[in-house]
């Protein structure tokens, strides 16, 4: 059976759960300002980033790398990590939780990431 979802009107960001579908994966659709991204946290599985458009860096403790179109960013199960949209443009991304819910804990910011 193929079911068709639309991402709701309004917000710039969409988020898709799986759960409700029978799929054993969830993700965001982010469009990001320059300067923006997520505060520091991190989640009991891996997430991966597929960058549609504009340029980003992403941090994970203690490391950071610049990702462009058609990068793709993974970062493991329980490592804290965010993100940061470091180009002029927006930043669109894929985030995709590889769960059927997503489950985040959120860090404090004096983690020593961004």
């Amino acid at each position: 059976m193929i079911r068709q979802i639309h991402p709701p009107s309004g917000p710039r960001n969409a988020q898709f759960i799986g759960e409700p579908y029978g799929a054993d994966i969830s993700f965001f659709l982010v469009d990001a300002e320059p300067g923006q991204g997520p505060k520091p946290h991190r989640h009991p599985y891996p997430e991966t980033w597929i960058v549609r458009s504009g340029h980003g860096t992403f941090y994970a403790e203690g490391d950071e790398t610049e990702a462009g179109p058609g990068d793709v960013v993974v970062v493991s199960a329980y490592t804290p990590h965010t993100f940061r949209n470091t180009g002029t443009e927006r930043l669109e991304l894929v985030c995709i939780h590889a769960a059927g819910e997503m489950s985040t804990e959120w860090l404090e910011s004096t983690d020593p990431i961004p």
